[in-house]
């Protein structure tokens, strides 16, 4: 719970995350979703290597969360943020990126409880 605080403000918005009581926690979707898409905006354009492998991990579980929640995630915006870094909009890797997360993040679905 510490990485959401850590998270809220590096993007500047409240997750929907409450605090955890008897291992669960309430989440409100709106803000959780509005919090998904800012998140994955901003880890699209770190580009400190040490800060974005640190972050990988936590991206790739709030992006599990949000599918299990049926959130619809806005990775074009995730996509046009690493493209204007890569200063083209045709950058193959800026769409190995988006793949690799969304991978990581189906890998974590598996082991998350329904």
């Amino acid at each position: 719970m510490s990485q959401v605080t850590v998270y809220q403000a590096e993007v500047g918005l409240l997750s929907g995350i409450s605090p955890m009581e008897a291992d669960e926690c309430q989440v409100d979707p709106i803000a959780f979703a509005a919090f998904v898409d800012a998140l994955l905006a901003w880890h699209s354009k770190t580009r400190h290597a040490v800060m974005a492998t640190m972050s990988e991990g936590f991206v790739a579980t709030v992006l599990a969360l949000a599918e299990k929640a049926n959130i619809e995630v806005n990775w074009q915006a995730a996509e046009r943020a690493e493209s204007r870094f890569r200063k083209t909009a045709s950058d193959p890797l800026a769409k190995e990126w988006t793949v690799a997360l969304q991978q990581k993040s189906r890998e974590l679905i598996r082991h998350t409880a329904t």
